[in-house]
């Protein structure tokens, strides 16, 4: 039923590549009630080497392990129509700090491109993010690498890019889910024997309780952005011993039945290595009476030992 492309990435190569590049060349919803669920497999692996997009980098401020980068991209200066004599900087910059449970601070400041969309780019993970009215964009990134690059680009090919170094990445396990278009995915954890609508059930919902967490990035509803959604559980500080059911829920609608999806998964266990695997799941046929596909095996359980 599903054509699974496998391969392993140390830590984004595609992506580390293109931004120290960059930098040498320009300076220093849980189970619903009444719902039909079909169960299905993952079989056929083999292995590829994964790609990213490109981005349009033009410049750099020097760059530490927090760093703070800024980019001429349009740089012309637009007058205020309320004023001539008042004009704007267009430059666009971005920072990346460390941050608690091995994520990182993204900051972005784009004056010219308020409320636009904007592609952020990390280790293999791709999801897209939009301004503010200000041009502004703040978010809290769980990362894939502990020297953590992020490559950000806008739909005209301006961008950007911004680094930092996240001390505490070894103390985690991560698994991700992404994929690109209007389709709602879910990534659930079970952790230790945990049931649906039980404490240890994680999901990307405030009133989950659990030791982990799950996080959704990206624009839900859209037809052409990049959403990704991260498991992280801190595997280097429980006492707890067992397993983790890790599950992928999507959602049967009249945008995505009879159609095929292409998702990727991305997951750091224990040794630490980033792993991928493409995946195309072909949905129900829009006759079905089926309200969600339920893949009980995308991702292996997860096994924890006390530390």
């Amino acid at each position: 039923m599903f054509v699974i492309k496998n391969y392993v990435t140390t830590c984004g190569t595609v992506a580390c590549a293109l931004a120290i590049g960059y930098l040498m060349q320009n300076g220093p919803n849980a189970q619903h009630k009444g719902a039909t669920i079909q169960h299905a497999s993952v079989t056929n692996e083999s292995s590829v080497i994964p790609g990213l997009e490109s981005v349009v980098l033009t410049s750099s401020s020097p760059a530490d392990t927090e760093s703070s980068v800024t980019s001429p991209a349009n740089r012309t200066l637009r007058a205020k129509p309320t004023d001539p004599q008042q004009q704007v900087d267009c430059n666009l910059s971005a920072r990346a700090v460390a941050a608690p449970q091995a994520a990182a601070r993204l900051t972005l400041k784009a004056p010219c491109k308020p409320s636009q969309n904007v592609e952020l780019h990390h280790s293999g993970m791709t999801f897209t993010a939009r301004t503010d009215e200000d041009g502004r964009i703040d978010l809290t990134i769980p990362v894939l690498s502990e020297y953590a690059i992020f490559l950000i680009s806008f739909e005209d090919n301006a961008g950007t890019v911004a680094t930092t170094h996240v001390p505490d990445f070894a103390a985690y396990n991560r698994v991700a889910l992404q994929w690109r278009g209007n389709t709602e995915l879910q990534l659930h954890a079970l952790e230790f024997g945990a049931s649906y609508g039980e404490a240890g059930h994680v999901w990307a919902n405030p009133k989950a309780e659990g030791v982990g967490n799950v996080v959704h990035l990206g624009i839900a509803g859209s037809t052409s952005a990049h959403n990704v959604e991260l498991y992280t559980f801190p595997a280097g500080q429980t006492d707890q011993n067992g397993e983790i059911a890790l599950t992928v829920e999507a959602e049967v609608t009249e945008a995505n039945c009879g159609r095929k999806l292409s998702v990727q998964s991305l997951e750091i266990r224990a040794d630490r290595r980033l792993r991928s695997r493409d995946l195309t799941l072909p949905m129900p046929d829009c006759s079905a009476d089926q309200n969600f596909l339920v893949l009980n095996n995308l991702f292996e359980d997860l096994k924890i030992a006390a530390k």
